[in-house]
């Protein structure tokens, strides 16, 4: 199995992952609008989220509008929707499995029901970053596609937005938080090596 300080840098980096993204599939500005106004009534940022479509006046004044019905909404942003969430209900339920694995902690079982506790863990981690990993891309290419499309004006076109960012850091970390974890294969070399030796000395002992 894998030491404990490694472990504990890999449940580090799976509990930055959560947090990444947990606060991604809040925040409303997974893209952005491309140009700003400079009139006082006029919007200088526009940004949409999964949520929430948000806008921000030169004024200071920061209004959103939630997307309450779901039926209205397009397929693709139901799926990212669904991922997202998901994506966090799994790593949520990878870190309880993950604490249960680590090899300083007290509860758990045995260092062998530890280490198969822990492989559980690493893979709700590698699910949970595939999870996350989908639906930004998926979003990263309707927003370039319709960014490069030419019939739409300019006032109609985003651009990747911060959440979009963070979303590709929260599964970069969910990632190598479940490979490492994935790494706690109890091994059972040491039993596989000491039979040779065993038979040996019945030999000899013969």
């Amino acid at each position: 199995m894998l030491s404990a300080a490694v472990q504990i840098l890999a449940f580090a980096l799976a509990l930055l992952g959560v947090l990444g993204a947990t606060v991604a599939t809040l925040l409303p500005n997974w893209k952005v609008s491309v140009n700003a106004w400079s009139s006082i009534m006029t919007p200088i940022s526009q940004m949409q989220g999964l949520w929430a479509d948000c806008v921000w006046y030169s004024s200071g004044v920061f209004s959103c509008t939630m997307k309450d019905s779901v039926l209205s909404l397009p397929p693709s942003l139901q799926m990212m929707r669904a991922g997202m969430v998901l994506c966090c209900m799994v790593a949520a339920f990878g870190l309880c499995l993950g604490s249960l694995g680590l090899k300083c902690t007290q509860w758990g079982g045995s260092q062998r029901a530890k280490g198969h506790t822990a492989m559980a863990a690493g893979g709700c981690f590698v699910l949970a970053s595939l999870l996350c990993l989908v639906p930004a891309a998926l979003f990263t290419n309707e927003v370039i596609t319709a960014f490069l499309t030419t019939d739409l004006p300019d006032s109609s076109k985003y651009q990747p937005g911060g959440a979009l960012c963070v979303t590709f850091i929260a599964a970069g970390f969910l990632l190598a938080g479940g490979v490492i974890f994935c790494l706690s294969c109890p091994g059972s070399s040491k039993y596989n090596l000491k039979l040779p030796h065993q038979y040996l000395l019945n030999i000899m002992l013969v």
